[in-house]
């Protein structure tokens, strides 16, 4: 399960654009996946790294409300991997 999801990450990290954009999206997913009651910004960020909560937490922002990437790129990655040509 883990390497498929690693996959499917690789395959959306291509509709980001930059590379430093690419952390950002595997921590937010990452952070979706947990069993978390609020999925908003800090309590993603301290799921996913309780040592480093505001750190995570101004990357996350930063990813999510100010990183200059397309949803509707993102969505078309998405939509090519539910459906394959």
């Amino acid at each position: 399960m883990e390497q498929r999801f690693e996959a499917y990450l690789d395959h959306l990290c291509d509709s980001l654009g930059h590379v430093d954009r690419h952390e950002g999206l595997r921590g937010y997913c990452q952070g979706l996946m947990l069993p978390l009651a609020r999925k908003s910004v800090e309590p993603l960020a301290a799921g996913i790294d309780p040592h480093a909560v505001r750190a995570r937490h101004q990357s996350l922002h930063h990813f999510v409300a100010k990183s200059d990437w397309s949803d509707e790129r993102l969505l078309e990655r998405v939509r090519a991997w539910v459906e394959p040509a």
